[in-house]
């Protein structure tokens, strides 16, 4: 099992999606973490102006 971060996705059964470790500390058993922004999983769509790297947004045009 692979924890997806930030709000919201639409990863479903079948996607192709990127997997790095590092567990998820509240969450007993899930060691893996999926990559936003590539493949399947989209990136954080709204609201995300610190850690954007994290989640996969790209920088906002001012």
């Amino acid at each position: 099992t692979a924890h997806i971060p930030g709000e919201g996705h639409a990863v479903q059964e079948h996607s192709i999606v990127l997997i790095r470790g590092g567990r998820v500390r509240d969450l007993p058993g899930v060691r893996y973490r999926l990559i936003r922004g590539t493949c399947d999983a989209q990136g954080v769509t709204k609201g995300r102006w610190n850690a954007r790297s994290k989640y996969g947004v790209k920088k906002p045009k001012l």
